[in-house]
């Protein structure tokens, strides 16, 4: 079997699957996709032809390439993935560039709670390298995936800690706390399309928002004045964020769309 022959097993030419099955065969050669095209004849080995089959057969189970491959491109960094993890989605950019158009000091001093792959607390980092992040998670493997992916791009300078939210922290103030917390509520259609990655990391109570709201109530207390709290959030619950933001009493609070127009990224300022 050569290239051309692997690409036309799975889906109809310019389709997401032929895309998907192209990235795999990239992944698998060490390949760019210029080369791919370029060595359409190129015959794969044994082992590469069972590796590709084996892997769009994982695909075809529901399992996100991510993890078939062990890693997905996040803003300008290629991180590590594992079942540990979700798998860092496109419109989580949408949160590093909210934060990055905050007018926030030169060394500010920023968390991200529940870290994950690491991706908003690296991406933050590699962009302002002078300021001072700290990368929470509640579980020790996912940690692991994390610091592995500070490492892996030599962002030295984010520090971990393991705990459920604030409790990870030993008592500082912020001028910025991030996450992408867990939002969906459990009985939520979409679960059944998200059953290859972790629930702890995406399901929450009070239809979805039990954790935003333990962030926004206990965030309150580690922000400094005039410090800021962003997170992502369900396509339908940005009206619910601003609700809580406005309770407590922040200021500037607002809503961003992701990149199809749903409300996805909600943030407000301590007041001073």
């Amino acid at each position: 079997m050569n290239i051309a022959q692997a690409l036309e097993i799975k889906g109809e030419i310019d389709s997401y699957e032929r895309q998907e099955a192209a990235w795999l065969l990239e992944h698998l050669l060490g390949i760019n996709a210029l080369e791919l095209k370029l060595r359409l004849e190129q015959e794969l080995t044994q082992i590469q032809e069972q590796a590709f089959l084996e892997g769009l057969a994982r695909i075809e189970q529901g399992e996100p390439l991510a993890y078939v491959t062990g890693s997905q491109p996040f803003w300008t960094l290629d991180l590590k993935v594992t079942h540990d993890t979700l798998v860092p989605r496109p419109d989580t950019e949408i949160l590093v560039e909210t934060v990055l158009k905050l007018p926030l000091d030169q060394h500010a001093n920023i968390v991200d709670l529940g870290t994950g792959t690491g991706a908003i607390a690296l991406a933050l980092a590699s962009e302002r390298p002078q300021w001072q992040v700290t990368a929470t998670d509640i579980y020790a493997p996912t940690l692991d995936v994390a610091q592995d992916n500070a490492v892996r791009h030599g962002l030295m300078q984010v520090k971990f800690a393991c705990g459920a939210w604030f409790e990870a922290l030993e008592q500082q103030q912020f001028d910025l706390i991030v996450s992408n917390p867990p939002y969906i509520d459990p009985d939520d259609v979409h679960m059944q399309k998200l059953k290859s990655e972790p629930e702890r990391a995406l399901i929450a109570d009070k239809q979805g928002m039990a954790d935003i709201e333990t962030i926004i109530t206990q965030g309150k207390d580690w922000l400094k004045p005039n410090g800021w709290i962003v997170l992502e959030h369900g396509y339908d619950q940005g009206q619910l964020v601003r609700e809580i933001f406005e309770r407590l009493g922040f200021e500037r609070v607002q809503t961003i769309k992701d990149y199809g127009g749903n409300d996805r990224v909600s943030l407000g300022q301590k007041r001073a």
